[in-house]
Order: C-alpha cells, then structure tokens, then sequence
C-alpha cells in the first residue's frame, strides 16, 4: 500500500463517517436513505455518460454488489433506529476486516504477511471492543439521553442488526474488489453501481409513502443531497484503491472511519466515549500502524 492509496483511503474514511452522521441527524430514516440513494443515483447516471461502460466480464459483480449494497443501506438504517451512532457505526465497520481478511484469501487469493495479519487483527479487535462497550438498550430503542453513562449490557436487536450491517459490507468489499479489477474503468464500475443500487430505496419510498414523502424530501433535501456526494465520493476513493492494494489491507485502514465516527457521536449527537472506548481506539491505531509498517 503506496502512501497515495492509504492517503485516499483515510479520506474515504472520514466521507464515509460524514454521510453516515448525516443519514443518522435526519429524523426519518426512510426519507435519509431516500435522499442518499436518489442523489447516487442521479450523479451516477451523469457520470455515466461521462464514461466507459464496464467490460462484460465485471457486470455479475455490479448485480451481485447491488443487491448487497440494497441490503446493506436497509440494514444500516434499521441499526441507525435502533441505537446510538456512536455505538452502531462502529459496530458495522468493526466486523468487516476480518471477514474481508478471511474472503480475500479463500475468493481471490490474496495472502498477508506476518506484519499484515497481526496489523489485522489488533485493528479489528480494537474495533470490536470499542463497539461493545456501552450498548444500551430500554425497550424497542437503545438511544439514551445524551451524556448518559454507557453500560456494556448488549440491546440484542440492536447488536444484530449492525452485526449484520458489517457482513453485508465484508460481502460488498469482496464482491466489488473483484468486479472493479475486470471493470476496465474504475469510474464507469462506480457509475452503473450507483445507479444499480442507488435507486431502489427511493422507489420503495415513494410506492409505500407516495404524498407524504414528498414534504419531507423537500425538508431534507440539501442535507440529503449531501450525504449522496459524500457516500459517491467516499466509495469511489475505495474502489479506486482496491484497484492499486490488497483488499484485505484497505478494507482494515478504511475502518478507520470508526474513530470519526465515534468523534462525530460525543461531539456532535452529545453520547458519551468513555475510557474503554478510547482504550479500543489506541489498539486500532496501533493495529492500523502495524499494518502499514508491512506496506
């Protein structure tokens, strides 16, 4: 991993933190997911026209990712309902390294050295211990009143949607790693992505809500619309360098975003860090640091 690629994957890691807090502030979920989807949708049809379209050999990827990328936006909005941002977001980044570790060598044959697999696994155990720590739970929602101490009793529906949220990423990255490098063009495999996948929600949207919707995504828009160019933004910076390093290796930095993301949660949605969520953070950046030493 060249100091370029892991340079544009920690940008996509703060993006992707962004367009998540982003999805996260808007009261309605459904409407969140709307916007961001609708608005991928729309920059992906422009690019498009812009660029090549992906050789034949990369279109059952783009089918297979779209269908996880439908579910993995589903699932991350049924997490974002449940629980904190600064709990559920960690939790469905954290899962991912290493299952993306495990796939990338039994599916492409990818292999890490000593340096890289201990760098793996400290990150990922940092990740999962800082997501664990202070899931609350109180009936049908997890969200406490902000400041509130986190406690480490698990809210079980909570905890298994984000779970899920992270091995329909882990599923993506692998899926897309693989299509991107047959693609031929990395803007056009990003292109037909977004339109693959980012139209579905709003359809779904608009054939269950019709009238309603629409005051809402009018409320939302700029917000949303946002959201959309940071998600774009964010992922195309990854498939670009899953295109120049092991998927394992980027898909481990990319979780860097948890930090962001957990910063994003104190500050701005008012929960609180605690001193085993930072404990976790410090075994994360050393991970990320023994991973990079190998690179």
């Amino acid at each position: 991993m060249t100091p370029l690629v892991a340079a544009a994957v920690l940008i996509a890691a703060l993006t992707h933190a962004s367009w998540n807090a982003i999805a996260h502030n808007i009261p309605d979920k459904l409407v969140a997911f709307t916007l961001i989807g609708g608005g991928a949708a729309g920059i992906g049809a422009v690019l498009a026209c812009f660029t090549p379209v992906p050789a034949a050999a990369a279109w059952p990827y783009l089918v297979v990712s779209g269908v996880v990328h439908v579910a993995y936006k589903l699932l991350l909005m049924r997490s974002f309902q449940l629980g904190d941002f600064g709990q559920m977001y960690p939790i469905a980044r954290g899962t991912a390294p290493l299952v993306v570790t495990v796939a990338a060598a039994a599916f492409v044959g990818e292999s890490l050295d000593a340096w890289q697999a201990t760098g793996v696994a400290v990150a990922s155990a940092g990740l999962v211990g800082l997501a664990l720590w202070g899931i609350r739970g109180s009936g049908t929602t997890s969200r406490a009143e902000p400041g509130a101490e986190p406690r480490a009793t698990p809210h079980w529906p909570a905890l298994l949607a984000a779970l899920a949220t992270g091995l329909s990423i882990a599923a993506y990255t692998v899926v897309d790693g693989v299509g991107v490098r047959n693609a031929d063009s990395t803007l056009g495999y990003i292109a037909w992505l977004m339109i693959l996948e980012g139209a579905v929600i709003p359809a779904y949207a608009l054939w269950i809500r019709r009238g309603p919707l629409l005051p809402e995504l009018r409320r939302h828009a700029g917000l949303g619309l946002l959201g959309a160019v940071l998600a774009m933004f964010a992922y195309g910076l990854v498939l670009w360098a899953q295109t120049r390093a092991a998927l394992a290796p980027v898909s481990a930095l990319r979780e860097s975003s948890i930090i962001v993301g957990a910063a994003i949660g104190t500050v701005f949605f008012k929960e609180r860090f605690g001193g085993p969520r930072m404990v976790a953070a410090g075994l994360m950046v050393v991970g990320i640091g023994l991973m990079l030493h190998a690179g």
